[in-house]
């Protein structure tokens, strides 16, 4: 049993046999735009307002973060502070769009996805059967998968709860990922900042900082009673956050409207039936995946995705209620003749009716094709 100086650490709970995964896009606004404009690469951009006209800044990338510019910044400041700062008018529109494609993704694997904002997600994984079970694997083919289809990068942490997970997908920006196990929880609270604390702002800092307290493992040595009496309601909270302890669920309202798999290829695959050599392994995955999906769920749609040597990207689609290989051959093949070209991913799935939903299935079309 371990201590923390005077108080003795409680057992963890059963929660600490959680898998979590924080998913956070690396400044997002501006990975979006340097991906539909590649010239911006390289350069300090920013997203966000005009500085004549008393604009801030959404977000930046990191070399404009090397001139000290940062969100929230008057944009006029991040001008002064980076002369050659690329500012560019926000585009929520788009936005939603590729954080929409991120969340599918994250659907891929669990029913159980929190969204925080447009770039950032929990995801509890404990149950998921992709990757072996692994939330580690599962968080790194997740981070390829949107590198790869949707062009950026995101950073990963994984660890028992969610105040954990979010602390450590900061720990290994951009592009990385951080995993914190059981284990391995005392150590890494013990020397973590307090300003990694959520909800421990400037002030809190300070009034910590007159304490003698820096350290996750100096603020152990108050009780509860005492960092209440000083800190009110949210001295409970730290009583619990430094010590790694974090009850909260992750919590999902999300009803699934499709599901599908897809895999990218190191070596683009040529003509029809080299793809169609690859539909075997998708529908086996794409099979099991139907398989821990609720009876409240209605097959109504298949679909066939298709991402080109050149990025291109189509999508076919028919109505259907059985998961029939002989259709994704159909959708395949017409997918194919939309454009020419290898094959770098391939992408099978189906779209769901929510049963749960007051809706009346005999409206459905009874047949419908779309390409995106």
């Amino acid at each position: 049993m371990c201590t923390y100086r005077r108080y003795p650490c409680q057992a963890m709970p059963d929660s600490s046999l959680r898998k979590i995964i924080h998913i956070d896009c690396d400044c997002f606004y501006a990975a979006v735009e340097m991906r539909d404009d590649p010239s911006l690469r390289g350069r300090p951009v920013a997203v966000g307002g005009s500085p004549e006209r008393r604009g801030v800044i959404s977000t930046c990338n990191y070399e404009a973060r090397s001139y000290g510019v940062h969100s929230a910044l008057p944009s006029a400041v991040a001008r002064r502070l980076c002369p050659g700062l690329i500012i560019i008018p926000p585009d929520f529109t788009k936005y939603s769009a590729v954080s929409s494609q991120i969340r599918a993704i994250f659907h891929d694997y669990t029913e159980l996805v929190e969204p925080l904002s447009l770039d950032e997600a929990f995801l509890d994984v404990t149950d998921a059967t992709a990757c072996r079970g692994s939330a580690t694997l599962i968080a790194r083919e997740i981070r390829t998968r949107v590198r790869d289809d949707i062009g950026i990068t995101v950073s990963a942490g994984v660890a028992p709860n969610k105040f954990l997970a979010k602390v450590a997908s900061d720990w290994n920006k951009p592009d990385g990922e951080k995993v914190i196990l059981p284990e391995d929880i005392e150590a890494f609270v013990s020397a973590l900042p307090v300003t990694r604390v959520f909800g421990v702002g400037r002030a809190t800092a300070e009034r910590l900082a007159r304490l003698g307290v820096r350290t996750c493992g100096e603020l152990q040595v108050f009780s509860i009673f005492e960092l209440t009496e000083r800190f009110g309601r949210f001295g409970a909270r730290l009583f619990d956050l430094c010590r790694g302890h974090d009850e909260r669920p992750v919590k999902s309202d999300h009803r699934r409207k499709s599901l599908s798999v897809e895999r990218t290829y190191a070596d683009d695959i040529n003509g029809l039936d080299s793809c169609k050599a690859q539909l075997a392994e998708l529908m086996v995955k794409l099979r099991s995946r139907l398989r821990t999906i609720g009876s409240d769920y209605l097959v109504t749609k298949l679909f066939v995705k298709v991402k080109f040597a050149d990025f291109q990207q189509t999508t076919v689609e028919c109505v259907g209620k059985e998961v029939l290989e002989a259709l994704f051959v159909n959708l395949l093949g017409e997918a194919l003749e939309r454009h020419e070209g290898g094959v770098r991913l391939l992408g099978v799935g189906v779209r769901f009716l929510d049963l749960r939903a007051d809706m009346n299935p005999a409206q459905l079309e009874l047949f419908e094709r779309s390409s995106n």
